[in-house]
């Protein structure tokens, strides 16, 4: 008999003509990866706008507004073998934390990215307080699961290694051109992210640079107006991210906040060098042809200049990195789950 595994997530989701669709890769790979292992039913917020990734899922409800998202996982409580997997710790997710510990249902959380400095970006120097808050009281119940030892916070939980990399991403890998410069970054536009920062600091540099944006969800296109930057809408399709990658020469990722980038690992199984700032060097960690530069354009110049200056021999090195796959990825979530 299949388990039934209910996910909930605070992530926004648009449905048209019953076809279901979201921004975050996660919302749309976990819930697809798991099905073939549990019944699942996935319970999010309601977009008004449409979303960028397909969810190949046929039980989805959504809540428009906190009563009917509390509502909807109640209903759930009528089945006592449900399993239930939070999707990160956010005020909706907290509260259905809550309802869960009233009404004595046992509860994964998944914690896929730093929360204090998430909250302190978009709320300033209270943020990381409300979350510690949040984190403590769900972390006395619930069965942490988190991509980072870090983001326990001390707490005992299971560690994953997150990956979006199928086989295609490891497959007929294109010569780089190098006679430009041409940076590449892939996410959603947002302020956390560091795109903004990153267009001030590309406005001072010595050296020729082109900057492609692949905006994923709402982008605010009219924001970015710059010389030698474009912006590209996200086309939800592997070959068209492979081929983005393979037309550009280094990776840059200019985010203030980041756990476990998923694009880091899709630049890296395309052989191209990637640029991160200090504010998120922990992400590295034993990946071999990841650069960290300060937020400046002299640090940045001189990163870009020795990787263009260097590029076989990075390539070389990038190629012995052992990157984890989605495969792998899905299974240690189910054993996590099923164990439990």
């Amino acid at each position: 008999m299949i388990n039934k595994l209910v996910i909930i997530s605070n992530e926004s989701i648009f449905k048209d003509d019953n076809i279901f669709y979201c921004d975050n890769i996660d919302m749309k790979s976990i819930p697809e990866g798991l099905k073939k292992n549990f019944e699942v039913l996935l319970i999010g917020r309601k977009s008004k706008v449409k979303r960028s990734h397909k969810i190949d899922l046929l039980k989805v409800k959504m809540a428009s507004n906190m009563f009917s998202f509390l509502i909807d996982i109640f209903k759930t409580f009528k089945d006592k073998k449900k399993k239930y997997l939070l999707i990160s710790i956010t005020p909706y997710t907290f509260l259905a934390s809550l309802l869960l510990f009233i009404f004595r249902k046992n509860f994964f959380v998944y914690l896929r990215s730093n929360g204090y400095e998430e909250y302190k970006c978009i709320l300033g120097f209270i943020g990381p307080f409300l979350y510690h808050i949040m984190f403590t009281i769900v972390a006395w119940k619930a069965k942490l699961i988190s991509c980072r030892s870090h983001l326990l916070n001390g707490k005992f939980g299971k560690i994953v290694s997150p990956s979006q990399l199928s086989e295609k991403w490891f497959l007929f890998h294109q010569r780089a051109d190098i006679n430009e410069i041409e940076l590449l970054y892939v996410g959603r536009i947002k302020i956390e992210k560091g795109v903004f920062s990153l267009l001030k600091i590309l406005k001072n540099l010595k050296i020729d640079v082109k900057l492609s944006i692949i905006g994923v969800g709402k982008n605010n296109k009219n924001e970015i107006n710059q010389k030698n930057v474009k912006v590209i809408d996200f086309e939800n399709k592997n070959d068209a991210i492979i081929k983005m990658y393979d037309t550009h020469n280094i990776f840059i990722l200019p985010s203030f906040t980041e756990s476990h980038p998923q694009v880091l690992d899709e630049s890296l199984a395309r052989r191209r060098p990637v640029i991160v700032f200090e504010d998120i060097s922990h992400v590295i960690g034993d990946r071999k042809g990841v650069f960290v530069s300060k937020r400046d354009a002299i640090s940045l110049s001189k990163t870009i200049n020795y990787i263009m200056s260097n590029y076989q021999s990075i390539q070389e090195r990038i190629m012995e990195n052992a990157l984890p796959t989605k495969a792998n990825f899905l299974k240690e979530m189910v054993n996590i789950i099923e164990e439990n």
